[in-house]
């Protein structure tokens, strides 16, 4: 997760979940390198990107954002995702710390 402090701009790595009993955003899992990533699941299922902007819409909200500042900046077809959030940097970083906590 990275923040571009001139731009208030967040990048940050989610490992979704399509298809999901109930939408939720929290807590971090490690990959297998070992980056932490926001888990996001949401009841959208994996095709025609409907899941891939379900977890935009979901991360806008626990951002507390526009759905229009969250985009995704790689990862379209994969469940390891990186999104870009746009914001006030200090909101976003102390929220991110609280999602992660979970």
């Amino acid at each position: 997760m990275t923040i571009d402090p001139d731009a208030g701009i967040l990048l940050v790595a989610v490992r979704a979940q399509p298809r999901a009993r109930r939408p939720a955003v929290a807590g971090g899992t490690a990959d297998a390198n070992g980056r932490i990533r926001l888990r996001v699941a949401v009841t959208a299922p994996a095709e025609d990107g409907r899941a891939t902007r379900a977890v935009c819409d979901a991360v806008a909200e626990a951002f507390g954002v526009a759905a229009s500042r969250v985009s995704l900046h790689s990862g379209g077809t994969s469940r390891e995702k990186l999104l870009r959030i746009e914001g006030d940097r200090e909101t976003l970083a102390a929220r991110l710390q609280v999602l992660l906590a979970g």
